[in-house]
């Protein structure tokens, strides 16, 4: 008894370390192109494609957990970010970091777009969309933020700027280095009441 009792959580091990590798390489393979296979991934990995079947029974589960692993690990980070004083320079700064998660799996996302319904990516979203909802907040109610839209349009908004901002980066038609200023200078711009001026931004 002693025995099998010990050979129960050395396998559950042994599948977790299966499972964090397979994730790893999904990762990392569909973040270089959204189209990479199961056997791709699995070669990635270090295992079989009967491997990672066991684990993920088909290719839009295993892209639905490379996304919610990268969003976890995205939404730890982002709470490092300084959300404190002015509303408007907290919301640069968090806009700042956010694009840079969200550049980093913009081919992830790509993917997940192609097998997953909006709905659930949206799904997906809810920590990060809950952080930016707070800040938005605040500058509601310090009179910096506009309160004749709701609180969800605006991050609604701001969510899809980042996201076309990705597309324009597709398209060759901005670079990543200036897509952060360009995406703050129009959330800004947009979340300003309409009875006082937006912040000035130095874009280029």
């Amino acid at each position: 008894m002693t025995e099998t009792r010990e050979k129960a959580p050395a396998k559950r091990a042994d599948a977790q370390r299966s499972i964090e590798a397979i994730l790893d390489a999904a990762i990392r393979s569909l973040s270089r192109n959204p189209e990479v296979s199961v056997s791709e991934i699995a070669k990635a990995a270090g295992v079989g494609r009967v491997t990672v079947y066991g684990h993920f029974p088909n290719r839009a589960d295993l892209v639905e957990a490379a996304l919610t692993r990268a969003i976890d690990d995205g939404h730890a980070g982002l709470d490092a970010v300084d959300l404190s004083g002015d509303p408007r320079d907290a919301l640069t700064r968090l806009v700042e970091s956010s694009w840079q998660l969200v550049n980093q799996s913009r081919s992830l996302l790509i993917a997940a777009q192609d097998v997953l319904p909006p709905g659930k990516i949206r799904d997906l979203h809810a920590g990060p969309a809950q952080r930016m909802e707070r800040l938005v907040e605040r500058g509601r109610d310090e009179g910096v933020f506009r309160t004749d839209l709701p609180t969800t349009w605006l991050v609604g908004v701001l969510h899809s700027i980042m996201h076309s901002a990705a597309d324009e980066i597709t398209a060759n038609r901005l670079t990543p280095d200036k897509a952060a200023e360009y995406i703050t200078a129009t959330v800004l711009a947009a979340f300003t009441p309409p009875d006082q001026p937006p912040p000035a931004q130095q874009t280029s």
